[in-house]
């Protein structure tokens, strides 16, 4: 049995799952056929109905994550493809994973619930009154996340930091520079705490 098939035998079999159903054919009513929007469905839509009814290591092998990673219901990986993840990863509930303009997770890392790690900004879009797809005020830096980083969330890792290996990132931070590593940081923006 292919897997649509498995799918839809599992939609007929549980009531919960033909609610989903029905919240796609919703959304297939407003589908335009222009490129971007293609190309948005593709890559983001059609995941986040995958996302529904699978678990965290299946989520994972979805998005092609390495050996013994695991993803939570309503995370989501922007440019997966741009994304360079080590192994045994953990991405908590909601949080959003930008590698547009390339990201690097460390083995042994956890983005916890509601982090949002970034690699690009247009915030000079915005203030320039130029926020359109295809402006070239957008900023794309590539973020660096090393191995055995813990990032509490709800936080926010801007574009072009780097953080270092064995880091524990406190909740309610925003990371604006880099840090070398084996500390704790915290904060808005984010400061060196202690060693560890």
């Amino acid at each position: 049995m292919n897997p649509l098939d498995e799918i839809y035998k599992a939609i007929q079999n549980d009531g919960r799952l033909a609610v989903l159903v029905d919240e796609l054919r919703a959304a297939l009513a407003c589908f335009t056929d222009n490129p971007r929007d293609i190309s948005i469905r593709e890559s983001v839509i059609f995941k986040q109905f995958a996302d529904k009814i699978l678990s965290e290591s299946e989520r994972a092998a979805y998005y092609n994550l390495p050996e013994g990673c695991r993803m939570r219901e309503g995370a989501k990986i922007y440019f997966p493809e741009k994304l360079k993840c080590g192994k045994h990863v953990w991405i908590g509930e909601n949080a959003i994973i930008d590698a547009s303009g390339g990201l690097e997770i460390g083995d042994h890392t956890t983005i916890a619930s509601s982090v949002f790690v970034w690699t690009h900004s247009s915030h000079l879009a915005n203030i320039n009154m130029a926020n359109y797809p295809s402006s070239n005020m957008r900023i794309v830096k590539s973020t660096k996340i090393g191995n055995g980083v813990f990032i509490g969330g709800p936080s926010v890792i801007t574009a072009g930091t780097t953080i270092g290996d064995r880091t524990v990132v406190l909740p309610l931070s925003c990371v604006t520079e880099d840090f070398e590593g084996n500390c704790m940081i915290g904060g808005s923006p984010a400061r060196f705490i202690k060693a560890i």
